[in-house]
């Protein structure tokens, strides 16, 4: 004996039925009823639903205006360019990808720990930048005549922090990092302090100790090999370019990445110092 299996009705063929049982109980009056009702139904489901989304939508605007209402200009005006910059640099190859929108919001998220009206706020100005007619080159000159030297060396980090989310980040998108360094008018000394900070912790796993020095002679700017006068410039030098103090007004989170930028240098002070006076001991 064969056995036949027979697909269950989905919902359009249990309404099918319904409506034909309506149909031999009260005739073509209750079918015209029924179907009226299904019709208001589905009417007011989508009506529902566009209440719904423009009351979240109106939420999200309110937040974000409360939230904006407690940020100095200054703030507002710093994480506005910075997010149109980094939307403009993933839009550099001439696409905006999904994964390149969770990367910007990643690093809001998780590298500068916004909240969550922190983030609605971040999402409007991304939507905001994507549909901007703006050129990147005019976003670095606006920056650069707006703040001092100390928070272009903040956002300059923050495009290699952006870049090399990526495993191994393609060449063109390190072309365009060192571009935007002189775009912002950023030292050579200062841009490559920064590149070849973000080349060596990528192998930072699988370093050797020669490795891990090199990379602390690069953190500090400095070729290998630099003796301690030379280190203690430039640690000198870096300690006051990336003192807190000097971005408090951006807001508490970019003074967070001055102090996590000041603990890899005192990391790297640290290790010459202790290499230098085991040598004079």
């Amino acid at each position: 004996m064969r056995y036949q299996q027979y697909n269950q009705p989905g919902c359009g063929g249990c309404l099918l039925v319904v409506a034909m049982v309506v149909l031999v109980i009260g005739g073509f009056p209750a079918l015209s009823s029924f179907l009226g009702f299904l019709l208001f139904a589905a009417l007011g489901g989508v009506l529902l639903f566009f209440i719904a989304f423009w009351a979240f939508s109106y939420y999200v605007r309110q937040r974000v205006k409360i939230y904006q209402a407690t940020q100095t200009e200054m703030h507002k005006r710093f994480v506005e360019l910075l997010v149109n910059i980094l939307v403009k640099i993933a839009q550099a190859d001439g696409r905006f990808t999904r994964a390149e929108l969770n990367t910007i919001l990643n690093f809001f998220q998780y590298n500068l720990r916004y909240n969550q009206d922190q983030m609605y706020w971040v999402k409007q100005l991304v939507k905001e930048a994507r549909d901007a007619d703006t050129d990147l080159r005019r976003l670095l000159e606006d920056f650069r005549a707006a703040f001092a030297y100390e928070p272009r060396l903040i956002l300059l980090e923050l495009v290699y922090q952006i870049i090399h989310t990526k495993q191994s980040p393609p060449e063109n998108e390190l072309r365009l990092a060192r571009e935007i360094a002189q775009i912002l008018q950023i030292s050579v000394y200062d841009q490559r302090t920064i590149e070849a900070k973000y080349m060596y912790r990528q192998r930072q796993e699988s370093a050797t100790a020669a490795q891990t020095e090199e990379q602390y002679y690069a953190v500090l700017g400095l070729e290998k090999g630099a003796d301690f006068s030379a280190i203690k410039k430039a640690y000198r030098k870096l300690s006051m370019q990336y003192h807190p103090d000097k971005v408090g007004h951006l807001g508490e989170e970019f003074q967070k990445i001055a102090e996590e930028k000041m603990k890899e240098i005192n990391v790297a002070y640290n290790f010459f110092e202790k290499k230098f006076s085991g040598r004079t001991g």
